[in-house]
């Protein structure tokens, strides 16, 4: 998380609707030959003190476990080329979004597979327009059984939650709005986005 408090005064609602609205990010363990990392989808708790995911059976991560974990999520960002401050002496930056779930990553009981598989789906389902829900019941159970027992349910416990919005946030409005409307040309991922948040929005 970057250091300079500015930008991690966001409350912690507001991180945890971003993570709610992701649902994805990439997992990182420690393991004996360097850092792993796995990119995964995950449900968040209601209460926010855990997430459910599912790795594939040959994970390396699943060796390591149970261990402590942090899934990073990352949200639009870009690069700020100092001109666009159009004050003097400025130096060149990268706005983002970035929210840390760290807690301790362990592996669930293999019967939980299905029931968090459900969950996952009804979860992303839901969020479709326009279509039935898919479900497991779709599936031919034999074939389901089959493929549940390539993926291993996973539950990140007792998160932590740390947050950076670092918008420019630091500059004076008229700076920071310069910024945002000169980054939507710029370098980056969603800038459209990041420029609505630099906004204020």
């Amino acid at each position: 998380m970057h250091p300079n408090s500015a930008f991690r005064r966001v409350p912690e609602s507001r991180s945890l609707d971003f993570v709610r609205a992701r649902s994805f990010g990439a997992l990182v363990v420690n393991a004996p030959d360097g850092p792993l990392v796995s990119h995964v989808p995950f449900l968040l708790s209601e209460d926010a003190a855990s997430a459910d995911l599912h790795l594939v059976r040959s994970n390396p991560i699943l060796s390591a476990t149970p261990c402590a974990a942090v899934i990073a999520v990352t949200g639009p960002d870009g690069y700020l080329s100092p001109d666009w401050y159009e004050v003097p002496d400025q130096v060149p930056t990268w706005n983002y979004v970035a929210v840390h779930l760290r807690g301790r990553l362990v592996r669930l009981p293999q019967e939980a597979m299905h029931e968090m598989l459900d969950r996952q789906s009804a979860g992303f389902e839901t969020r479709l327009a326009g279509k039935t829900p898919w479900t497991t019941d779709k599936m031919t159970p034999e074939v389901l059984e089959r493929m549940m027992r390539q993926i291993v349910p996973c539950r990140l416990e007792g998160i932590e939650l740390q947050a950076t919005w670092k918008l420019s946030q630091n500059k004076p409005d008229d700076v920071r709005l310069r910024a945002a409307e000169a980054v939507t040309g710029g370098v980056g991922s969603e800038l459209a986005a990041l420029a609505a948040l630099m906004r204020g929005g």
